[in-house]
């Protein structure tokens, strides 16, 4: 697996189902979301501004950029229960080699500020991504389990690294269109 064919292949609308258990808080949360991650044009703006805002040389060689929006319900909403969390981010490949590289995003997973992380393949074809924050370090894993069926597992740590505040996991189904 390369990042190429890992992008094309998460293309598509999907239904996720996550279950999250947040040690810091003592809490368990299920989240049903609606994702969507579609292409862009490398000649898009707003890559071109990611790039340059990023600690990435302004000739990084990026391929197959991509946006992903979300819609989120979770059962942990102090405040509100019903409401819904969405929102989206623009993620911009820059591959080191064949199985590594790094990804800019417009926001990232753990904090709401841009976000550099670093990703590799495993043997199987697992998508492993390590961000390091500010606050924490996010971890995460993503794999197919069929073209329209993809696992996803984090785990959120301290910025030592030396406790977990956060794991979660969720199974992603595509929507397919008849």
């Amino acid at each position: 697996m390369n990042i190429e064919q890992f992008v094309a292949q998460s293309l598509g609308e999907w239904r996720s189902m996550r279950s999250g258990h947040s040690l810091a808080f003592q809490q368990f949360e299920d989240v049903l979301s609606e994702i969507t991650i579609t292409q862009l044009d490398t000649d898009n703006k707003e890559i071109k501004e990611a790039i340059k805002n990023s600690s990435q040389p302004d000739d990084s060689s990026y391929i197959s950029p991509f946006k992903m929006e979300w819609n989120a319900e979770s059962d942990w909403e102090p405040d509100d229960p019903t409401a819904v969390s969405s929102g989206s981010c623009i993620i911009i490949p820059i591959p080191k080699d064949q199985t590594s590289g790094h990804l800019l995003r417009s926001v990232g997973y753990a904090e709401s500020f841009p976000a550099e992380s670093s990703y590799r393949f495993l043997n199987d074809g697992t998508f492993i991504l390590e961000t390091n924050y500010e606050q924490s370090i996010a971890q995460e894993r993503i794999w197919f389990v069929s073209e329209h069926v993809r696992c996803r597992s984090s785990v959120l740590k301290t910025s030592e690294g030396s406790g977990i505040l956060q794991s979660s996991f969720a199974s992603e189904v595509r929507r397919i269109k008849v």
